[in-house]
Parts: C-alpha cells; sequence; structure tokens
C-alpha cells in the first residue's frame, strides 16, 4: 500500500484536493482485496479553511505525517485588493512547507500539483527544465516564476516522468485517474472513474 500525502492550506481550492483524494481513496475498494492507497491530508496548522469556508481537519501536520510515496499539492487563491497574496500564492512563499516538499522529494515515488500548486512546485525548485502546466488564468504568472519551465497550457496534464502536473480544479481528478493508471494499468483507472461515474475519463 504506497501513502499518499495530499497537503491543504487556507483558502486551497476545495475540488483541487477532494477530487484527487475521492480517486485514490476509492481505487480498488470495490472488491477490497487489495486496497492500493492510503490516502491522508496534511497541513501545516490543526484547522484548515479552504475556499468559500469550507473547513477541513487535516489527518496530519507536516511534522507528523507519515512518509508519503506521492505527495499532492494543491491550488487554489490569488491577490486580495491591497496585493497580499493568500491561498497558493502565500504558500508559495512559506518557507516550512518548501522545505517539507524538498526533503520528500528525495524519497517520494511521484510528486503532483493540481492548478497552481505548480507556483509552489516550482517555488521549490523542483520544475527546472521541466514541462509543466496550471490553471489557464495562471500561464502568464507561471511563466514568471518558472521562466526556465515549458509551459503547456493546453494540457490537462503532463508527466514529467516523476513530476506530474494537472491544470485547474477539475483536472485534478483526470490527472489522478492518469497517476492509477501508470502505477496498476488502465483497467484499474477506468474501473475507478466507473465507480465515480466519472465520464470523462476514456
Amino acid at each position: 500500500m504506497k501513502n499518499v500525502a495530499i497537503y491543504i492550506f487556507d483558502d486551497v481550492e476545495v475540488l483541487d484536493f477532494a477530487g484527487p483524494f475521492e480517486v485514490f481513496s476509492v481505487c480498488g475498494r470495490r472488491t477490497g482485496d487489495n486496497i492500493p492507497f492510503n490516502v491522508y491530508t496534511v497541513a501545516e496548522k490543526p484547522i484548515v479553511c479552504a475556499r468559500n469556508n469550507f473547513i477541513v481537519t487535516p489527518n496530519f501536520l507536516l511534522a507528523n505525517c507519515p512518509k508519503p510515496d506521492i505527495f499532492l499539492i494543491p491550488g487554489g487563491g490569488g491577490y486580495h485588493a491591497d496585493g497580499t497574496a493568500f491561498g497558493s500564492r502565500k504558500e508559495m512563499n512559506n518557507a516550512v512547507l518548501l522545505d517539507w516538499i524538498k526533503e520528500h522529494n528525495k524519497t517520494a515515488e511521484l510528486v503532483l500539483s493540481v492548478c497552481t500548486g505548480s507556483f509552489i512546485l516550482a517555488k521549490a525548485g523542483l520544475l527546472h527544465g521541466l514541462s509543466a502546466t496550471t490553471h489557464h488564468a495562471a500561464i502568464r504568472q507561471m511563466q514568471e516564476i518558472a521562466p526556465d519551465t515549458t509551459i503547456l497550457p493546453s494540457e490537462r496534464w503532463v508527466d514529467n516522468g516523476r513530476i506530474i502536473l494537472s491544470a485547474g480544479v477539475s483536472a485534478g481528478i483526470d490527472m489522478s485517474l492518469y497517476v492509477i493508471s501508470k502505477i496498476l494499468g488502465k483497467d484499474v483507472a477506468d474501473e475507478t472513474a466507473r465507480y465515480m461515474q466519472y465520464d470523462h475519463w476514456k
């Protein structure tokens, strides 16, 4: 069983983390013979206020979470009228988080991002010379943050081998199903999508 850690933070886009959480959580559970993923949320603090005041209690904190085989960084957020950053734009300068990413990047089998979670991976130095995608409205800022990363704005997800990134919000579901197909085969991904009644996946 592989540990899948999904980082959450204030103003995180709900579907950015809840979509992949659902995909990895339900995978294999219809048969129950061999549940492939242990999925959990992790945060810097014990209560997170996601977008639209969706309150979430993470399973673990950064300081005590189990070692992930796979970790995922979602997006969400922007800038207030006074220019102060919130959500992923704030987290991309969070030294505690960036150190955690750099440390677990050394041992994780896969590193994933959804939407503007790509900003955070870029700031952690993980995207040098790679390809990436992000939310369609954040392409220009992504280019500024990661000038040596090739941005592919028309792609729903981009696979660099070990680091895989998706476009915005619902694209995280497709990326997660793709990751399942990469690890366990397309038949398992198809069954997971069928259980979720997610017809977008083909």
